[in-house]
């Protein structure tokens, strides 16, 4: 029995149904005109806020979810211990400084002393120039006959002694300026000792000042583990500051997603738990890596059964300004991006 016009059409609009359906599921992912996934959350560089010197704690001055601006006082620690090690850096620096000034004092009195025994050397020269003339005169006289051997060799005793006067004087005058030389490297190690004193005085103001702990950042604090009278140590986080005014979404697209998504491609973003509110961002950027890639032992096995998964890739967006509903937002809420593969910013 043949086919009534009627059917034979029906079986070719079923065939042209199947064909398209077959060519629509040929299509790969990535050509849809927008992609979303529900693999995504809210996230915020916070900030965990961890002490930089032991100690126990003496004041908490914020409470959970408080609003705090950068440089807010957080918390003290009691700082006696820090305080005493303190004053006897600056003590330590005082008697280098004292021990500096003593050494110039020294060195002002040395001059005037290397000035006193060149005056001396000066008189010295003066009286052996005379001393000379005598002995001279008397040898003289001597040969002569006019003057006796006696005041001769006075005279070249006392030339000879002045001599060697001199010579003592000018051998004192030579140690004085030696001296200049030992009160010169004197004041440098002292100097050089000052300087560590004041590093050390440095650091220990600096240690003092750990023992108040403030806000690195402006926003809101969480996940606070502070109790007066506790005893806390460096490293160990005390509390979080999450801002909440750069919050943005993390969402792991499929690889097979991503061949057309763009920095700049308009996204719509629901929020589960502000169902009626619909929020506006923009892709910011793309992970260099899937997640898995980072993992501490790789995936991989090592047997020679292979089956493969679809890897997720992190893309960054970034919400619209203005929008009063990012008010109600917290960090690791879920969220459903759709992005608009069609506003292509390239």
């Amino acid at each position: 029995m043949a086919f009534s016009r009627r059917a034979r059409g029906g079986v070719i609009l079923m065939a042209l149904a199947l064909l398209a359906g077959a060519l629509w599921l040929d299509r790969p992912e990535s050509a849809a005109a927008s992609q979303s996934t529900d693999y995504a959350y809210v996230h915020a560089d916070f900030t965990q806020v961890a002490a930089r010197v032991p100690g126990t704690l003496a004041q908490v001055l914020v409470e959970d979810n408080q609003h705090v601006a950068a440089g807010d006082l957080l918390a003290t620690l009691d700082d006696r211990d820090y305080a005493a090690a303190l004053a006897s850096a600056r003590a330590q620096v005082a008697g280098e400084q004292a021990a500096i000034d003593s050494l110039r004092a020294q060195q002002a009195r040395q001059a005037a002393t290397i000035r006193q025994a060149a005056a001396v050397l000066d008189g010295d020269d003066a009286s052996l120039m005379l001393a000379r003339a005598e002995a001279a005169r008397y040898r003289k006289l001597a040969a002569e006959g006019s003057g006796t051997v006696q005041q001769r060799q006075q005279a070249q005793s006392q030339l000879q002694v002045l001599q060697a006067g001199r010579a003592q004087h000018a051998a004192a005058l030579e140690a004085a300026r030696r001296q200049v030389d030992v009160l010169d490297a004197g004041l440098r190690q002292a100097q050089a000792q000052l300087a560590q004193a004041q590093a050390a005085q440095a650091a220990a103001e600096l240690q003092l000042s750990y023992t108040r702990i403030t806000a690195p950042i402006a926003g809101v604090v969480g996940h606070r583990a502070l109790r007066v009278g506790a005893y806390v140590a460096p490293g160990k986080p005390l509390l979080a500051i999450v801002p909440l005014d750069r919050l943005y979404v993390e969402a792991n697209f499929r690889e097979t997603q991503l061949a057309r998504v763009r920095p700049g491609q308009q996204v719509r973003i629901a929020v589960d738990a502000l169902p009626d509110v619909e929020l506006t961002g923009r892709v910011d950027s793309l992970g260099p890596a899937s997640g898995v890639t980072y993992a501490p032992i790789a995936p991989h096995n090592a047997t020679g059964n292979f089956t493969k998964i679809v890897q997720r890739l992190p893309v960054r967006i970034a919400f619209d300004t203005g929008q009063p509903a990012l008010q109600k937002l917290r960090v690791g809420m879920s969220v459903q991006p759709e992005i608009d593969i069609d506003d292509d910013q390239e």
